[in-house]
């Protein structure tokens, strides 16, 4: 027996099944539909005349989606603060990408850099510290070219060394201490999305510096919590571009915002956002042209693999319950009991007693 599955969701104004139009309400649904017809035989019934119509059981892999509404970007923009005190002497340009090692702005004529760690700078390193923040900046001094000292998570006189080098690199004060306010520690690369100060500005601390991004091209979409049960990071999804254009994509940031309602009784709504970085070389030179428009996300809710089809309007509503179709053969037919699957595209999964690749089944006109 196979799983009985209800066809793909929507959403009104935001998903676009995929459904075949004529299943009006499939779930729950088909089977006031079909009686409506005056469909409603029992198995094994021999039926005259022939039907009107014939099509064949087909053999294939079955793939049921969902389309969201989304916006082409770079994905959702995270804000850096500034952690010194002094004047905003230097900014960056809307669109620059700044990567390890490079400046994302300055404090008093001195640079504050983007170096790659998970772990924010959080204390100022200097000898005889330890810990994983030690190990993550040696690793980035190594990944800039500096060396003689040993990565591990003990900041020793080499490390401090090392660091005078890479401080007179800078133009900087060779101290052979990092301060935390003088190194910003973010996963990767990012593009500046905003610019939240202005040159020569005061820097106070927990003052918002600039807002960033992925620099990678990223689609942007809000979803309702009951689609996190066909969505997960890591998943492979497409995304059409304004010129119909089909490119690849992945899940790599879902997020949940829980928003307050406006108004003395109003309800709080949850919000989930997902974002679908493009993969690929070819899918990044489709999107070249667009920095932000409207596009659709195709998730892929369910999948079946080799199995029999058969359309959806060829399912028949037996009088015993369930569903069956009318089986044409030596020119005569009759009605077949069959377990139905995943509905997709138009199309439905069936399993039955002489139900096979080819079997030619009765479809209405």
């Amino acid at each position: 027996m196979i799983a009985r599955n209800a066809p793909g969701r929507r959403h009104p104004g935001r998903v676009v099944a995929v459904i075949f139009a004529v299943v009006v309400a499939i779930g729950g649904g088909i089977a006031t539909w079909l009686a409506a017809q005056g469909w409603g035989q029992a198995v094994g019934q021999d039926v005259s005349p022939l039907p009107p119509a014939t099509a064949e059981v087909t053999r294939q892999t079955l793939t049921s989606t969902t389309t969201f509404d989304g916006e082409l970007g770079y994905g959702v923009a995270a804000t850096t603060a500034n952690r010194l005190t002094g004047t905003i002497t230097a900014l960056p340009e809307i669109g620059d990408v700044i990567k390890q090692g490079k400046p994302l702005y300055s404090v008093d004529d001195q640079p504050v850099i983007l170096l790659y760690g998970d772990l924010p700078a959080y204390r100022t390193l200097a000898e005889d510290a330890e810990g994983p923040d030690v190990e993550q900046l040696e690793r980035n001094l190594e990944q800039l070219g500096y060396d003689g000292f040993t990565v591990d998570d003990e900041y020793t006189w080499r490390t401090a060394q090392a660091v005078e080098e890479w401080q007179e690199d800078l133009g900087v004060e060779e101290t052979g201490t990092v301060e935390p306010g003088r190194v910003v520690f973010l996963t990767e690369a990012r593009r500046i999305s905003a610019l939240d100060a202005q040159l020569g500005a005061a820097a106070t601390p927990g003052q918002p510096v600039l807002s960033h991004t992925a620099t990678a091209k990223a689609v942007t979409v809000q979803l309702e919590p009951s689609d996190l049960a066909d969505v997960e990071v890591g998943a492979t999804v497409e995304v059409e571009l304004p010129d119909g254009a089909t490119v690849p994509a992945k899940i790599n940031e879902l997020s949940t915002e829980v928003v307050a309602g406006s108004g003395q009784d109003a309800e709080s709504t949850t919000v989930v956002t997902a974002v679908a970085q493009l993969t690929g070389d070819k899918a990044a030179q489709a999107a070249a042209d667009y920095d932000q428009a409207a596009v659709e996300l195709v998730i892929t809710t369910g999948e079946r693999k080799d199995v029999l089809t058969v359309p959806v309007i060829a399912l028949l509503a037996l009088s015993g319950g369930g569903y069956g179709l009318e089986v044409v053969a030596g020119g005569a037919s009759s009605y077949v009991e069959v377990d139905t699957g995943l509905f997709a595209a138009g199309r439905v999964e069936v399993e039955g007693d002489g139900i096979a690749a080819g079997t030619v089944v009765g479809m209405p006109e």
